[in-house]
C-alpha cells in the first residue's frame, strides 16, 4: 500500500508538466494531508522528486531520471538522438557518432555518415573504446569524479600509436585542456591517419553519461578544423541531452 501511494504521487507529478504543490497532490490523490506531505517529503529525501524553486512545489528528480536512463536501451537512446546526429552529419559533411558510458567503459552506439556521394569518410565502427585514447571516452572521463580519473590513469595505458598519451602527466594535462575547451580530440592516438573530436553530453546533474563526436582523415581533421567542429559539437551535445531527457521524462 505504501509503495502504491508513492507510485501514484510520482505519476501525478510526472504528467503535470510543471512544478506541483503538496496541496495539489493531496487533492488529486485524496490522501490525508499528513500522509501526503510525509510521502512527498520521503520522495524528496530520496532524490526522486525535487523542488527547483525552493517553494515546495516539486518536479521529477534527477535520481528518478537517472534510473529511467540506466534502464533505457540503446535502441531508445538512438531513436531520440538519431535525427539530430543525421542533421549534424549532413551539416558537417563528416561522420558523426554517439557514445555511451556504462559498466566503467565507453561504447560507440550509433553512427551517422555524410550524404555527399563524393565525400570520402571514415566509419569508426561500434563498440568499446579505450578510456585514455579516444575523443569519445576522454570527453566523458575529463568531467568525471577524480576517483574515476585516477582509475583510468592507474590502468593499462596501451600505446596504440606513437601519438597515444601513456603517462599520468600527459593525461591529466589533456583532461584539464578538455574541461577548459569543452570538448576532446584524438590526433591519431588509436589509428594513424585518423582523428576525431567529441563533446560530453551531460544529463542534468547526473553528469556526462554520453558523448557526441565526429571523425575523419587527418588530412582534413587538422587542429584548427577539430577546434571548429568541437565548438559545434558542444552545441549539438546540449540538444542531444535535451532529446534524451525529454524522452525519459515523458516515459517516467
Amino acid at each position: 500500500m505504501h509503495l502504491d501511494r508513492l507510485i501514484t504521487i510520482l505519476e501525478i507529478i510526472a504528467v503535470a508538466g510543471r512544478p506541483v504543490s503538496a496541496t495539489e497532490i493531496q487533492r488529486a490523490t485524496g490522501l490525508p494531508k499528513p500522509t501526503c506531505y510525509r510521502l512527498v517529503q520521503t520522495l524528496q529525501d530520496q532524490g526522486l522528486v525535487t523542488a527547483p524553486a525552493g517553494d515546495g512545489r516539486v518536479v521529477i528528480g534527477e535520481r528518478l531520471i537517472r534510473i529511467a536512463l540506466l534502464g533505457k536501451s540503446d535502441v531508445d537512446v538512438r531513436r531520440a538522438a538519431a535525427p539530430l546526429l543525421k542533421a549534424a552529419a549532413v551539416q558537417f559533411n563528416e561522420t558523426v557518432f554517439l557514445s555511451r558510458f556504462r559498466n566503467s567503459q565507453v561504447e560507440i552506439i550509433h553512427v551517422e555518415t555524410p550524404e555527399d556521394p563524393a565525400r570520402a569518410y571514415i566509419h569508426p565502427g561500434l563498440g568499446v573504446r579505450p578510456m585514455h585514447a579516444c575523443s569519445c571516452s576522454k570527453a566523458i572521463a575529463a568531467f568525471a569524479e577524480p576517483e574515476f580519473q585516477a582509475c583510468i590513469i592507474s590502468g593499462s595505458l596501451k600505446a596504440y600509436t606513437e601519438h597515444t598519451l601513456t603517462t599520468e602527466a600527459e593525461l591529466r594535462a589533456d583532461f584539464a585542456r578538455i574541461v577548459e575547451r569543452g570538448f576532446a580530440d584524438c590526433d591519431q592516438e588509436i589509428d594513424l591517419g585518423i582523428a576525431s573530436v567529441a563533446a560530453p553530453v551531460s544529463i542534468g546533474n547526473i553528469g556526462a553519461t554520453f558523448s557526441v563526436g565526429a571523425v575523419g582523415p587527418i588530412r582534413r581533421f587538422g587542429e584548427a578544423y577539430r577546434s571548429e567542429i568541437g565548438r559545434k559539437l558542444v552545441d549539438l551535445a546540449t540538444r542531444v541531452s535535451g532529446a534524451i531527457q525529454l524522452c525519459n521524462v515523458v516515459e517516467v
